[in-house]
């Protein structure tokens, strides 16, 4: 079977296929279709009353938009901003249970992030374990592979004005595209929306330059801020066994994210086939627990200062000088057997 790997600095070949416009035009509204559909089943799939309504949904719709490109031409934009507002409905009108769940981020190299097969069915086993998982969208790995175009021309002069300027163009109308979305999310109001990555860009300054560009480089830890500041606190960061790369802008960057972050619970989990299934689901079983331990420790009454009547001591002149007030956290559930300070 042939394999077409897609390279935009013609790293690959691949005779007797070529990209024309038609196909780039219907890989890049696949590539947000696909984001939407993945943003909205994954807040439905925990909370669903009937199991499998989501993912029925979620065929459902890919069947029609398959249909609907199928046909000559450009893609019409005013019908995908349609279909934008039809399919949050659709997943809007699915009956879901009005409980909570722990949410968990999933972040890391971009195979292992979204391949089943790359990380032992990763999503499927958050959700047996009562999680909700929270996975960044495709769309923000391809506007990180632009910007670094226009940051290379920004730190080096690389590319050429006409290029850069190209490359200009294609980032603002992605990012245009992605606040469509955001936007269509955010009018119905049930769901979540996905983070938009002009602002995540700027949530790594002070971490680590935006010239880190090796693998998924400052994207990583940008997706694990964006995500905690969504408050989604607890993260895997799925990484290949061995990547350095990956390790140094995922792992290596886990502490100062930890340190400014103290609410963060962030695990990093190695895939590889040499690595145990058991081994990787017992690191994450352990974060689910330090995650429901934070959540029970965050809900439980804060303590209050209570204040005692004043104290007074004799001076040397015979008069009576107050001494300061008294204070104590007292907790409520301790309260009764708190000894009330008396008066000198």
């Amino acid at each position: 079977m042939p394999v077409v790997s897609l390279s935009a600095n013609g790293m690959e070949k691949n005779p007797g296929f070529s990209l024309t416009p038609m196909m780039l035009d219907r890989i890049f509204y696949a590539m947000t279709y696909g984001d939407l559909l993945m943003l909205l089943a994954n807040q439905c799939r925990p909370y669903e009353l009937e199991p499998g309504a989501a993912d029925a949904l979620v065929d459902r719709w890919a069947n029609r938009l398959t249909g609907e490109m199928k046909g000559r031409g450009l893609v019409s934009y005013r019908a995908v901003r349609r279909n934008y507002d039809a399919i949050v409905s659709d997943f809007a009108a699915l009956p879901r249970k009005k409980e909570e769940k722990v949410l968990v981020g999933v972040v890391g190299e971009i195979y292992v992030k979204f391949s089943p097969l790359g990380n032992n069915n990763l999503e499927d086993f958050l959700l047996s374990e009562g999680a909700e998982a929270v996975v960044p969208g495709l769309l923000d790995f391809c506007l990180y592979c632009v910007y670094n175009q226009l940051n290379d021309h920004r730190l080096y002069g690389a590319g050429g004005f006409w290029k850069t300027l190209i490359f200009r163009k294609v980032y603002d109308m992605l990012c245009k595209k992605q606040k469509d979305v955001i936007e269509a999310v955010t009018r119905e109001g049930t769901f979540r929306p996905g983070g938009y990555f002009p602002h995540t860009v700027e949530l790594v300054r002070g971490y680590i330059s935006h010239g880190v560009k090796m693998g998924e480089g400052w994207l990583l830890t940008a997706e694990m801020l964006e995500l905690i500041e969504q408050g989604v606190g607890n993260i895997v960061c799925t990484q290949p066994f061995g990547c350095l790369p990956n390790h140094i802008v995922g792992k290596g960057m886990m502490r100062i994210i930890k340190a400014r972050n103290p609410e963060s619970n962030i695990v990093a989990v190695d895939y590889d086939p040499g690595a145990t299934k058991i081994n990787q689901e017992n690191r994450i079983k352990l974060m689910l627990a330090n995650a429901r331990l934070m959540e029970q420790q965050s809900a439980q009454p804060p303590r209050e200062v209570k204040v005692y009547a004043e104290k007074t001591q004799p001076t040397d002149t015979g008069k009576q000088e107050k001494l300061p007030l008294a204070a104590s956290a007292v907790d409520p559930l301790e309260e009764e057997e708190q000894l009330v300070v008396q008066n000198g």
